[in-house]
């Protein structure tokens, strides 16, 4: 199960105070949006529920069990992060890069299966890559390593996806693709939770909203109740227009 509780969470941004604490369940089935300006914390909120950063106080919680009780390898098995930046470690091929997402499920020392390859290589398919396997991924485009990036967690399947800006260097049809797949996964019953600066396709994608203030302030709940332009501009400093298109408001910056 894909549950993920924040028991009072307060995140350590450095050289903030301790602001509001966090105090909301993501369930299985929901798109949670992050949204908030540069500098308010969604990345360093993102690490902290991934267990790669400690909270200044409270706790996260992943399918009922506090996360630092849980090993490495058994939260890797159920939570899957897409980090906004990454650096190559090593040369490797898109197909051994999507390979790192089995690692979780296979024993040390235990080689790939071909199932594990064909997992593998059905996640680069899906993510329009497949025709690069063979390529370096440190010779590929910004786009074309983000989709790599995202093949890699779906080839690991995990119950939780955690994504920073997992649509940065796309192109829209590929936008498009990437949010249309993890909203597959949420219903497919899994959780998923975004760090977005595109208010749209937090609209038209999330079903509920995380709103960081740059103070350390937030509010949270279902994103029709949260996407509210005045409470939006707030957040932004930015004036907005809104229009309704298939029922779905669209935000655009007015001068």
């Amino acid at each position: 199960m894909g549950r993920l509780a924040l028991n009072d969470l307060i995140v350590d941004v450095p050289g903030r105070g301790s602001g509001r604490p966090l105090a909301l369940a993501i369930e299985p089935g929901q798109i949670w949006g992050v949204l908030g300006p540069n500098g308010a914390g969604k990345t360093t909120l993102l690490h902290t529920l991934a267990g790669l950063r400690a909270p200044r106080a409270g706790q996260v919680q992943l399918a009922g069990r506090p996360l630092g009780d849980l090993g490495r390898r058994e939260v890797a098995r159920r939570l899957g992060l897409v980090f906004q930046e990454r650096s190559d470690g090593f040369p490797a091929t898109v197909l051994e890069t999507a390979l790192i997402g089995r690692h979780p499920h296979l024993s040390p020392w235990q080689m790939e299966r071909d199932d594990d390859i064909a997992l593998a290589r059905d996640a680069l398919a899906r993510l329009d890559v497949a025709h690069l396997e063979q390529r370096l991924v440190g010779t590929l485009s910004g786009g074309e390593r983000q989709r790599v990036a995202i093949a890699t967690v779906l080839t690991q399947a995990p119950q939780l996806w955690l994504a920073d800006e997992p649509t940065n260097h796309l192109d829209l049809h590929h936008q498009t693709s990437v949010m249309a797949l993890l909203a597959e996964q949420a219903c497919s019953g899994r959780a998923v939770v975004l760090c977005l600066h595109d208010l749209n396709l937090a609209a038209q994608w999330c079903s509920h909203l995380l709103l960081l203030y740059p103070g350390g302030e937030a509010c949270w709940g279902p994103a029709r109740q949260m996407l509210v332009p005045a409470a939006l501009e707030r957040l932004y400093g930015q004036p907005l227009s809104t229009a309704m298109i298939d029922g779905i408001p669209v935000f655009v910056p007015t001068r």
